[in-house]
């Protein structure tokens, strides 16, 4: 529609742009309105990819990452390192697109079909495709995608830096690394018994969780009990019976009490035993025992 606005002191006529369908303004703001609309998907969907990514996160895969992975999260931590900073300039960027897109979408179509379509395709092309997108390629988007984001955070310095201090002063960094809770759980998490499709197998994640209790577990309960232990009387022989018991438990060693279980007096070497024959019945006395080691603590 054509409107004309006329001054009455100077005779001057002001004619405002024709926006009607198929006119060159309709095509620009059709345009603007489409750049804003990809614009808030980006800022939504590098809010939600970047922010994910904890500098633990990143500093893993610097070290243990693929090549790709190593280049792209060594791009992406400086900007990440300023969290508080990012996340205003992010959610700044995207505000200000989502709060243009109805005054243009207003310009070329009716008020009611210009605010549904405003949600429609906020909703859509603004959260849901960006988000969904960045949630499972947040590391390569993030890193294609930094010179951006510099850009804008150079543009939105004055107002996201002082807010992002201000954010940093009062709720600190996010950057606690595991504590050995977390790191046994996380373990767990990984092991093929979890059937999360882990690789550790059991006997690696029983020996990473035990090397991770080791420096608050203490001897006595590393300790078997003696009631539990297989043991044998220096006055006993080694008969058949003996020997398949010994064979049996599949220990290298064999402690050798005397008289009381708890008296043990040294080690027998089940090596030492390939020499003995069964049918001799040898008593154990006269085999080799190595004895215990003890030390005095005062």
């Amino acid at each position: 529609m054509m409107m004309k606005m006329n001054a009455a002191a100077n005779g001057i006529v002001f004619e405002a742009e024709d926006t009607r369908f198929g006119t060159p303004w309709w095509f620009v703001y059709a345009g603007i309105s489409c750049f804003l609309v990809l614009f808030a998907g980006i800022m939504s969907g590098l809010t939600l990819g970047l922010m994910s990514l904890g500098l633990v996160d990143l500093e893993i895969l610097q070290r243990s990452g693929t090549v790709t992975e190593k280049k792209q999260a060594a791009v992406i931590l400086p900007v990440v390192q300023k969290q508080h900073q990012l996340l205003v300039t992010l959610l700044l960027g995207n505000a200000c697109a989502m709060e243009a897109l109805p005054i243009y979408l207003d310009k070329i179509f009716h008020p009611f079909v210009a605010v549904l379509l405003s949600v429609t395709f906020v909703l859509a092309f603004g959260e849901i495709i960006p988000q969904a997108i960045c949630s499972r390629y947040g590391l390569a988007v993030g890193a294609n995608l930094v010179w951006l984001v510099r850009i804008l955070m150079i543009i939105c310095y004055p107002i996201a830096y002082p807010i992002g201090k201000v954010l940093d002063a009062v709720l600190g960094h996010n950057d606690a690394l595991f504590r050995r809770a977390q790191l046994k759980a996380l373990v767990s998490i990984h092991g093929q018994e979890a059937g999360k499709g882990g690789e550790l197998t059991h006997d690696e994640t029983t020996i990473i969780s035990g090397a991770l209790d080791l420096t608050e577990k203490t001897a006595k309960e590393a300790m078997t009990p003696i009631e539990s232990t297989f043991s044998l009387d220096v006055n006993s022989k080694l008969d058949w019976e003996a020997i398949g018991k010994i064979l049996a438990r599949g220990h290298s060693r064999v402690p050798v009490y005397s008289g009381n279980p708890k008296n043990v007096i040294g080690l027998l070497l089940v090596k030492s035993l390939l020499t003995v024959r069964a049918e001799t019945e040898t008593p154990v006395s006269t085999v080799s025992i190595r004895r215990i080691p003890r030390h005095a603590f005062v």
